[in-house]
């Protein structure tokens, strides 16, 4: 399995520091909104890796934080008269509703800033005392002139990351070197604060993500992933806090996600075409938005908009009716031995496929090809009246291939619902011999109306949601 370190620019062999075992940790969001279309990129592609990874057989520690101290949690906290506990708790709550939507697993960890003060200052107190930090009145700054390899992530020197680096790199006549960045900032009225050696006050933002690596993963990770507007300066800078303090490389491999833009233009707010990941799914289904986002290679820019949305719904809903049909087809079937002309081989051939895309830097829009002509494959052997074994293989790789995207997954009902809706059936059923197609006609629309589509097969009636 070959990924792209973005450290190195090029694809490499991955191979973990522990046999069987792999530490991963993903930058989470800053909670004082919903989450965006460009938050739910990170969280679909790096949960696909994740969840890759374990198909593969390795035990993922999976780490992603939520940054929950923050200038915009406070200017909220602010408008709305209320405390920068209650926003932020209120929004982690609100992105695990999107997250669940979006079928992303649930990190083994989920760190908030605000929980791990301690080991924070004890960094910062690490980086001082070895000489890469300073103080200023309450603000302990890192030194990145003591740390020969920065720039080593986003490959350029000290006078490009200060002219890319716009509005992230202020201006501060304390600084010794303006690309210097804070670790510590001291108290202000109205902010929330922590009492620390150097004086209260809270933390930068980049030294909260070292120190939640660091103390659920260790002092070297494996993979360290995000969006690609973090390179520079937050991991950039993660990388000379933690390599400064531990004394050890951070992470082996970088892996970042491309940008998403919606009509082809930038995300922004005063562009009008910002939109909350709720917002969406209001219009199309958190599934679609999942499927949508693994279209494309998690490396390469999306574009977003109405149309690819509708090309992705409809794709989607290729792979699910395949999916009802097959599993129809398999209880109902009554052949059960192997044909002849079947192969279990030849269904291996599908699941080849698909490990090849993903064993290529995760390439999730080769790997739903593969699921695609696994679908063509499955369609024609229906009609071909397939063996019941055969049948059962067939799903058997169909649902085990779309688990490991998280895709395509079918929804429970429950026996109550069931029983409902199968009464109504035989009724109309009966309907239908007795000639009386008014009641079969009314009776399939309050079947439609509950959302649930009928289809008359040699079988016998066939039903799923949707």
């Amino acid at each position: 399995m070959k990924v792209y370190n973005t450290l190195t620019r090029q694809k490499e062999e991955f191979v973990p520091q522990q046999q069987g075992k792999v530490k991963m940790y993903v930058c989470g969001p800053t909670v004082y909104d919903y989450i965006h279309i460009g938050n739910a990129r990170p969280y679909v592609v790096f949960d696909t890796v994740r969840r890759y990874l374990e198909y593969k057989g390795y035990d993922v520690t999976y780490v992603q934080n939520f940054t929950d101290v923050d200038d915009k949690i406070i200017n909220r906290a602010n408008k709305e008269n209320s405390t920068m506990q209650d926003i932020s708790n209120r929004y982690i709550e609100e992105a695990f509703k999107d997250a669940d939507g979006l079928n992303v697993k649930r990190a083994t960890v989920h760190p908030r800033v605000t929980e791990e003060m301690p080991h924070i200052i004890e960094m910062i107190q690490v980086l001082l005392d070895k000489g890469y930090a300073y103080e200023d009145k309450g603000t302990v700054y890192y030194d990145t002139k003591k740390f020969p390899e920065y720039g080593k992530l986003s490959k350029k020197n000290l006078e490009e990351l200060i002219a890319g680096a716009s509005e992230r790199v202020s201006v501060d006549d304390a600084k010794k070197n303006s690309t210097d960045f804070v670790l510590w900032k001291p108290h202000k009225p109205g902010e929330p604060k922590w009492e620390a050696p150097w004086g209260a006050g809270r933390p930068g933002w980049h030294i909260e993500c070292s120190v939640m690596a660091k103390r659920y993963l260790g002092d070297t990770i494996d993979i360290h992933a995000g969006g690609e507007d973090l390179i520079f300066p937050h991991h950039e800078n993660e990388i000379a806090q933690s390599e400064a303090a531990n004394g050890k490389q951070f992470s082996k491999y970088w892996l970042h996600n491309g940008f998403i833009t919606v009509d082809n233009e930038k995300m922004s707010k005063s562009l009008g075409n910002f939109f909350t990941v709720r917002d969406i799914a209001s219009h199309f289904p958190y599934e679609v938005i999942r499927f949508f986002i693994l279209g494309g290679h998690y490396r390469g820019p999306i574009n977003f908009s109405d149309e690819l949305m509708k090309d992705a719904q409809n794709g989607l809903e290729r792979i699910k009716n395949c999916k009802k049909d097959l599993a129809y087809y398999v209880e109902n079937c009554e052949q059960s031995a192997l044909k002849q002309n079947e192969s279990i081989e030849e269904l291996e051939k599908f699941k080849t496929q698909f490990e090849i895309a993903m064993d290529d830097d995760f390439n999730t829009a080769n790997a739903i090809t593969a699921i695609y002509e696994l679908v063509r494959f499955t369609n024609k052997a229906i009609k071909e009246n397939m063996s019941k074994e055969f049948a059962q293989k067939t799903q058997e790789m169909l649902n085990h291939l779309c688990d490991v995207l998280g895709i395509a997954v079918m929804q429970q009902q429950t026996q109550q619902d069931t029983e409902e809706i199968e009464a109504l059936i035989a009724k109309r059923t009966e309907a239908k011999k007795n000639k009386d197609f008014e009641t079969a006609d009314a009776i399939r629309a309050q079947l439609s109306e509950m959302g649930i589509t009928i289809k008359d097969t040699r079988q016998g009636v066939q039903w799923f949601r949707g």
